[in-house]
């Protein structure tokens, strides 16, 4: 049978939980079977450059002990951390969840608004953004000014989530929108009804195209 390994790397199994409800959709009969795991050696959010690189080997060991009874990789986290060298180890496809969030609002608008969990999130997101050539496409990136841990408490997260979406609309141009952070799955219907944008869940868009890879057998 074929399987999407997704692969939250920080420790928070409610993380897991609202990346595995927004996997609901996507889910089908004869379809790939998709299962969320959480990198228990996980840091509690990727929230730095240094939890970024902790995680690397960590989830190349997944991704190695896997290998044969998965037919593609997803790595739930908007650092993309460990992208490369995961693709390296194995042959199937390995999708991050930045790269596939991009790629995608890039189908639904002209400028793109990412919505980040904290301030220093953002440098980390412009140079992927610049490394993928797409700077002039990128309208804006915005923080609510919550860490990971801080997302479940829905009321404060979502009021700021609102708060930057409408800026990002207003102030910087942006047409579509995408969830800098995984832990913000269980907000984009509310979100994309409330701004009326295109919303974009980056862990959706990754396994979205994973189904596609893994369908059509196309490897790595």
């Amino acid at each position: 049978m074929e399987r999407i390994l997704v692969i939250n790397p920080n420790s928070s199994q409610v993380v897991t939980d609202g990346i595995d409800k927004a996997m609901e959709p996507l889910r089908m009969t004869g379809g790939p079977a998709i299962e969320c795991v959480t990198l228990k050696e996980g840091p509690p959010g990727i929230e730095t450059q240094a939890h970024v690189e902790q995680v690397v080997a960590p989830i190349g060991s997944m991704v190695k002990s896997r290998d044969n009874d998965c037919s593609a990789f997803v790595i739930a986290c908007y650092s993309d951390p460990g992208l490369h060298a995961a693709r390296e180890i194995t042959a199937k496809p390995v999708l991050g969840i930045a790269e596939c969030g991009i790629l995608t609002a890039l189908t639904l608008g002209q400028r793109f608004g990412v919505i980040s969990i904290l301030r220093k999130s953002i440098p980390r997101h412009l140079r992927y953004v610049g490394q993928m050539g797409l700077s002039d496409r990128m309208a804006g990136d915005r923080a609510i000014g919550l860490g990971v841990a801080e997302l479940s408490n829905e009321a404060t997260t979502f009021a700021r989530m609102a708060e930057v979406a409408a800026e990002l609309r207003d102030e910087d141009g942006a047409d579509v929108l995408i969830m800098g952070c995984a832990g913000m799955a269980r907000y984009r219907d509310r979100l994309s009804r409330h701004v009326g944008l295109p919303v974009v869940e980056p862990s959706q868009a990754a396994v979205s195209m994973a189904i596609g890879r893994s369908r059509l057998g196309w490897s790595a």
